[in-house]
């Protein structure tokens, strides 16, 4: 019989059988570069081995935590050895990084250790084009050794996942500016030269390595609101990128109603080669909060992409890159109105309006065996005491609002969640402080569990597991069935905005302060 390896013969064989049978017999499903499955969005993980509970107090189950600062409302992403989370900058790491700041933290995925973290000043123009103390909110996207994230600055920018510690990466070069930077006057966001004599911050090994940047206020012409919440789809050679793009500081007017809600860069270079033209600014009620996602439908590519109209789109992907100079209009292929009985027209009278206005969607379309399944409605701050979650059949072409919609079942007052579809059941959690189980063929309810805290967080199943925080702090953890059944609830003191994430064997819980890497001990051999 030939050896397996043609190295390995006689004892050193033997020796690599005994180092085979003694490791631990744990489950893994590797990296989770981006929020939500790669393309499709589920927020489903086939990680195994989770815990059900944890416990701060004693430690049990957790094998690190980190502090954050006092926000953090980004969803952490796990790729490379590293995980990324976004928060402020209210404790800060740096002495030399002081004041209201976003702030990006990168751990070593192994022990939590702060290997580098991006810092942003804030936009001083309009405390509304980014909310003091909100930080980054955008979790990142990750491939290979770039990070790609949305800014609080409404910038997209390319990042070297090493930092600064392995050199100054290009094409851009101007951390030390970008870092001491304040904001530039409206209305044409244009960069304003530093002022004479400004000390410049030094960058150092443990501060981010930015490798290019695109400023969508100034080069996409959108008007940003409150704080960036984008998570980047990266497809092919591109990037589709919800631009955030939103009301003024009044809440009933547009400023910018020719801005684009979607947009594709080159990841390579960040330059801007599509976007869409459906004209959605004018009728958007409040700002554009969810992200892109993307499936295969009767074997054609589609992205899927809600706007803050309370409009689905379908659009055709890009193939290639235009010539230099080119800015493509994104192909529709249908649209599906999620509030068709919603008013269309001088939108912002409705404004605080509890009963009656439009609707809007801030968690993802997603795409789970050739439906797409999304949650919309009133908008949590100033819209109506509405919300529901839909089943839509992605075909056809043109308006598919009467003949697309499959199934649409009523939430409670407000629907942040984006949607985990699995074993032929839908996840989803309200601010009425309600999970639901929905079955996914009917969107009949299975069950509901009344909570302590609204969601804003989306449910994560993984293990047989789901798992979701509330805003008022509770970790809850039900098994992924028909029947209810709660495995777990922890009081972690902390309001929760962020969706767990499963990757190598851990589960990761962020609340507003603290980051918690969660996994079962290994049994002794």
């Amino acid at each position: 019989m030939p050896s397996p390896h043609p190295s390995l013969t006689g004892c050193a064989l033997r020796a690599w059988f005994r180092m085979l049978l003694s490791l631990p017999l744990v489950a893994s499903a590797a990296d989770q570069p981006q929020w939500g499955q790669a393309w499709s969005r589920n927020m489903v993980s086939s990680e195994r081995g989770l815990p059900s509970s944890f416990d701060p107090a004693t430690r049990q189950n957790i094998k690190w935590s980190a502090p954050l600062g006092t926000e953090a409302h980004s969803t952490p992403v796990v790729a490379g050895g590293r995980v990324y989370i976004g928060t402020n900058n209210e404790v800060p790491r740096d002495p030399k990084h002081v004041g209201d700041r976003g702030v990006l933290m990168c751990f070593a995925e192994e022990d939590g250790r702060l290997l580098w973290q991006l810092v942003t000043p804030k936009r001083e123009e309009d405390q509304y084009f980014d909310w003091p103390k909100s930080g980054i909110s955008s979790p990142v996207t990750v491939e290979s050794d770039r990070v790609y994230l949305v800014s609080s600055r409404g910038e997209v920018l390319c990042l070297d996942a090493q930092g600064l510690a392995n050199g100054n990466d290009g094409p851009f070069k101007g951390e030390a500016e970008y870092m001491t930077r304040q904001a530039a006057p409206p209305p044409d966001f244009a960069p304003v030269p530093l002022p004479p004599g400004t000390s410049l911050i030094e960058p150092g090994p443990t501060d981010a390595d930015i490798l290019w940047r695109f400023d969508m206020p100034a080069e996409a012409g959108i008007w940003p609101h409150d704080g960036a919440h984008s998570s980047i789809l990266v497809h092919g050679d591109f990037l589709y990128v919800n631009t955030g793009t939103g009301v003024d500081n009044s809440h009933r007017k547009i400023r910018k109603p020719d801005a684009p809600s979607l947009i594709v860069l080159e990841k390579a270079t960040g330059r801007l080669v599509a976007r869409d033209n459906e004209r959605i600014a004018p009728q958007i009620f409040h700002a554009t909060w969810s992200s892109p996602s993307l499936g295969t439908v009767d074997g054609r590519e589609l992205l899927f992409f809600a706007g803050g109209n309370g409009v689905l789109y379908a659009f055709e992907p890009l193939t290639s890159a235009p010539p230099a100079g080119t800015v493509l209009s994104l192909k529709k292929a249908w649209q599906c109105d999620l509030d068709p009985e919603a008013p269309k027209e001088d939108v912002h009278r409705f404004t605080n309006n509890k009963q009656i206005g439009p609707s809007n969607v801030f968690g993802m379309p997603v795409f789970h065996e050739g439906k797409v399944y999304i949650a919309s409605g009133g908008d949590l701050w100033w819209g109506k005491n509405a919300s529901w979650l839909k089943c839509i059949a992605p075909t056809g072409s043109g308006d598919i609002t009467r003949t697309g919609v499959r199934w649409s079942t009523p939430l409670g007052r407000h629907v942040m969640s984006t949607p985990a579809v699995h074993d032929g059941l839908v996840f989803i959690a309200d601010t009425s402080r309600q999970v639901h189980c929905l079955d996914a063929a009917t969107g009949e309810r299975h069950w509901s569990h009344d909570a302590a805290g609204e969601f804003w967080a989306s449910p994560l199943v993984a293990d047989g597991k789901v798992f979701i925080g509330s805003r008022k702090g509770d970790f809850w953890t039900f098994a992924a069935t028909k029947e209810k059944t709660v495995l777990g609830q922890v009081e972690l003191q902390r309001p929760i905005s962020a969706t767990a994430t499963a990757a190598n064997g851990v589960l990761y819980v962020a609340t507003m302060s603290e980051l918690f890497a969660i996994s079962a001990p290994i049994a002794p051999k």
